[in-house]
């Protein structure tokens, strides 16, 4: 079942979305239950995210100069800039605008993987840095906030329960991803978990699709004209973004593999990683979450079609 999981990951991954859907709709009643189990999920799952993080070769990526220089060039300078500009076609909504400038800057550290290895890019040198990009991203985000969304709009945000999902689904998680990868080298039973995870890394996003998309689809329902404001914004994202990265690559003179993977860092993003942000924001934000989740819906039917179209403008 895993084996059939890992080759055909990305129909799993829209029949887990179709599933959630299906559920949320067909049966609303089951949405209370769904939205209790979205916490444990994403905990569970961001565990297993970081758990395949090679912690130890953050050193290694950092001197792999040319390469993390053009992540980081793409993710930190390029697609803010154009995350700005997109970002203005929702200005008007507040909720929608934090909404999309939380998972528009934050650039994926997991499934990002899966589909770069699917291109035929450097998965591996991206794993490498994910460490950095997970860093670099927490620290710049609530700059690229205040900047983007502005002051009055960032002092509206209680950051109580901000913190507290910070540290929670991100801090939490973290620490104990790069404990266990520490407690493997000494004792078996750290090495078991850590394989029993990446081994089930599949199903459990499989699963939290399933979770997430269930809770969420009739909030992404009751407000769908607002939110069609935002497809348009998530589309020319993974129109332009590519672009942005096939541009870097070549700046930095990257080979076609790792310039696939460059590629697919810029234009893939954190959604479940900052979806518990989304949601501990305050009741006058709530439409941030279902921003977030929109932009799911559009990334993975978009990686549909990058898979594709990739491999065959970045030719080896």
């Amino acid at each position: 079942m895993i084996a059939w999981a890992n080759r055909w990951q990305i129909p799993v991954y829209l029949g887990a979305m179709l599933a959630g859907a299906v559920a949320g709709l067909v049966a609303p009643g089951t949405t209370p239950v769904l939205e209790a189990l979205v916490t444990p999920f994403l905990i569970l799952l961001l565990f297993a995210t970081f758990l395949s993080v090679p912690f130890a070769s953050i050193g290694r990526a950092v001197r792999d100069l040319r390469f993390l220089g053009a992540v980081l060039a793409l993710n930190f300078v390029l697609v803010p800039l154009l995350v700005f500009g997109l970002s203005r076609f929702v200005a008007h909504d507040r909720a929608l605008l934090v909404g999309v400038l939380l998972v528009l800057l934050t650039p994926c550290i997991d499934y990002v993987i899966v589909f770069t290895r699917l291109a035929g890019g450097e998965a591996s040198r991206l794993l490498a840095v994910s460490p950095v990009l997970m860093l670099a991203q927490c620290a710049l985000l609530p700059v690229f906030l205040g900047l983007f969304a502005g002051s009055e709009v960032v002092a509206t945000i209680d950051v109580g329960p901000f913190v507290l999902a910070f540290v929670a689904f991100i801090a939490l998680p973290l620490g104990l991803a790069a404990l266990m990868q520490r407690s493997g080298r000494r004792f078996a039973a750290a090495r078991v978990v850590e394989r029993t995870m990446d081994a089930a890394m599949v199903p459990l996003l499989a699963l939290t699709l399933v979770v997430v998309v269930g809770a969420q689809i009739d909030r992404v329902r009751a407000h769908a004209v607002a939110l069609l404001g935002v497809v348009p914004v998530y589309v020319a994202f993974l129109v332009v973004a590519p672009v942005l990265g096939i541009l870097v690559s070549r700046l930095f003179r990257q080979d076609a593999g790792s310039a696939r993977a460059v590629v697919f860092s810029g234009s893939t993003r954190n959604s479940l990683v900052v979806l518990p942000l989304a949601l501990a924001l305050p009741e006058p934000f709530a439409l941030a979450s279902a921003a977030v989740v929109t932009q799911t819906l559009v990334e993975l039917l978009g990686m549909v079609v990058l898979v594709r179209v990739v491999p065959r403008v970045i030719v080896r």
